[in-house]
């Protein structure tokens, strides 16, 4: 598998760096799209296929599916998903934003913020991105950030989230939650709180889980964001933490410092100014290469780059 790629600019020095062609995904794509943002990318076929964050010009929050032969360059559907097979109780579409996609055993999964007498986590599978068969809501509301890992642990599923409440929520911890079937979701465990101000205020308000968690053999490397409250509202960074392989809701390391923050023109001016948001990362193990798609400005999508051993020893070097 080829995926994106761009060589560390010779004076970077982060531990990873932004694709010099960013934003790769603008906000007009689509005849009627204002914005396309936090959207998951799988590896799929030939190329790559993804759930897309398309929010309409009436400011409706829509998913759509993506095709794209090298990960950058993408053609998005005009119509969005549709949803098939769930009981019309949870079925009756509201909206749904910032998807998430992971292979498991012998299909697609799709994890987004499904409204649902507010928001919680909705859950669908697919075979090939064009027939989506939608399952129950993971959880009561309110609910955001369903991430599930790429295999069972134990035997059952597991998944990453964070409980929050209807509104713009100024808190937020991640928590753990396991399946047996992709239905009935319990075994709920504490993963992490924000952190305190004085050591790390990058993400001293509310954090969540990002794209999908990375098996290493120091454990579960989880791409995180975090949210600072400043003078001029919420700001959106990103970092990483490093969780026990067989109990995820461990936590081995934990960044103090931030990977990526808002400090781009097309991060910090958009919709939502100052918001970097990784909602999905494609992995090269044979490389060690890691791309990871983020939303800028709840606005546009861009790509940055790194390798997941220095990331990995960037977060036990710099844990908090």
């Amino acid at each position: 598998m080829i995926i994106p790629w761009e060589d560390r600019p010779v004076n970077e020095r982060g531990v990873i760096w932004r694709y010099s062609a960013n934003p790769i995904i603008p906000r007009n794509l689509l005849s009627t799209s204002n914005s396309i943002f936090n959207s998951a990318v799988v590896p799929f076929g030939d190329g790559f296929a993804g759930v897309f964050r398309c929010d309409d010009t009436n400011r409706r929050m829509r998913l759509h599916a993506g095709f794209s032969r090298d990960g950058i360059r993408w053609s998005i559907e005009e119509d969005d998903i549709r949803l098939t097979g769930a009981d019309p109780e949870v079925g009756a579409w509201l909206y749904g934003y910032d998807p998430r996609v992971v292979w498991i055993d012998d299909r697609y999964y799709v994890t987004w913020c499904n409204g649902y007498h507010g928001p919680t986590i909705g859950c669908a599978w697919t075979a090939d991105f064009k027939v989506f068969h939608q399952l129950e809501n993971a959880f009561l509301p309110f609910n955001r950030n369903g991430v599930l890992f790429p295999r069972k642990i134990n035997g059952r599923f597991a998944m990453l989230s964070r409980p929050s409440d209807n509104g713009h929520t100024p808190f937020g911890d991640i928590f753990y939650s396991e399946s047996p079937d992709m239905e009935l979701w319990g075994r709920h465990r504490h993963v992490m709180s924000p952190a305190k101000f004085e050591q790390s205020a990058w993400q001293c308000t509310k954090i969540g889980a990002g794209p999908i968690p990375i098996e290493t053999g120091e454990g579960w490397l989880l791409i995180f964001h975090g949210v600072l409250a400043s003078c001029n509202g919420f700001v959106y960074s990103f970092g990483s933490a490093l969780l026990d392989l067989s109990e995820p809701w461990k936590v081995l390391a934990r960044s103090g410092p931030y990977l990526l923050s808002p400090q781009r023109d097309y991060e910090c001016m958009g919709d939502v100014p100052n918001v970097t948001f990784p909602c999905a990362a494609l992995h090269d193990p044979d490389t060690d290469r890691l791309a990871i798609y983020y939303g800028c400005a709840d606005t546009v999508t861009s790509l940055a780059f790194g390798y997941v051993n220095e990331i990995v020893e960037f977060t036990k070097k710099t844990t908090i």
